[in-house]
């Protein structure tokens, strides 16, 4: 004999079925939280972190660079003896008029100094007429000098007669010599910051402008000269005959010395 059937599971309605609207909300904010910590996870992997701050400049060729600039060129010429040029200036005087025909702006000016006891004033005027006739074997004519007078403070000292001319120099773009930090144990934050001085390399980069003849070799390489066809045609055929091509050559009976760079 059977007993009774089981009564039957409650069926559930349509709208039990449907999942309530906090929850499909909490889903989506869900899904949304997860998206950005993701993003968050992604942006920590970028090598460069952000930087805060300011940024110090530590080169020294970006602290103190060199720039194009004019500037004054000057030589002074002494009386010396009764008034001639000694080889030694007429050498310096030589050098300056080619570096004026090469890169001067304008003329010449030429300061002679006035006040001197008359044998001082007879030996500065008779070097003046001196370097005017150098100036000319030069190829610098006289109208190319004004000739001016500079009154002299000190008539015990040495007066020279100052040549000078306008002309595109190499520079430090700053001051060399300035310490605005305290090289010693005055501040913690910099002496242990493990940084180079404001200073530094400031004499350099200015004794390298000094040394340029020519200041646009500094912005611009030069064209390639002309080569040497004579020696290229003998290097090419004694490479073709299986030879060296390199120069051999003797200096005060030493050792032959080959060089290894050819044309």
């Amino acid at each position: 004999m059977t007993g009774p059937n089981p009564p039957a599971p409650p069926r559930r309605t349509a709208a039990q079925s449907r999942p309530r609207a906090g929850s499909r909300r909490g889903c989506r904010l869900g899904g949304l939280l997860a998206a950005c910590t993701l993003g968050a996870l992604a942006a920590g992997c970028k090598g460069e972190p952000a930087t805060t701050g300011a940024i110090d400049i530590s080169d020294y060729r970006t602290r103190h660079p060199i720039v194009l600039a004019d500037g004054t060129r000057s030589l002074d010429v002494f009386a010396t003896g009764p008034g001639h040029l000694d080889p030694r200036q007429a050498a310096d005087i030589d050098a300056f008029m080619l570096e004026y025909r090469r890169y001067g702006r304008g003329g010449i000016l030429m300061e002679v100094p006035r006040g001197l006891p008359p044998a001082q004033a007879a030996s500065i005027e008779r070097t003046a007429a001196g370097l005017s006739r150098r100036s000319t074997e030069d190829g610098v004519g006289a109208r190319e000098i004004a000739v001016t007078a500079y009154p002299v403070a000190a008539p015990g000292l040495a007066a020279p007669i100052r040549l000078s001319f306008q002309r595109m120099q190499a520079k430090v773009a700053d001051q060399c010599g300035l310490w605005p930090q305290d090289l010693g144990t005055s501040s913690f934050l910099y002496d242990y910051s493990n940084r180079p001085s404001w200073n530094l390399g400031c004499a350099t980069q200015a004794t390298l402008a000094a040394q340029v003849a020519d200041p646009v070799d500094l912005v611009r390489g030069r064209p390639e000269g002309r080569i040497d066809t004579v020696k290229r045609v003998r290097d090419i055929g004694q490479l073709r005959d299986g030879k060296d091509p390199s120069t051999t050559w003797r200096q005060d009976g030493q050792t032959a010395v080959k060089s290894q760079v050819s044309n």
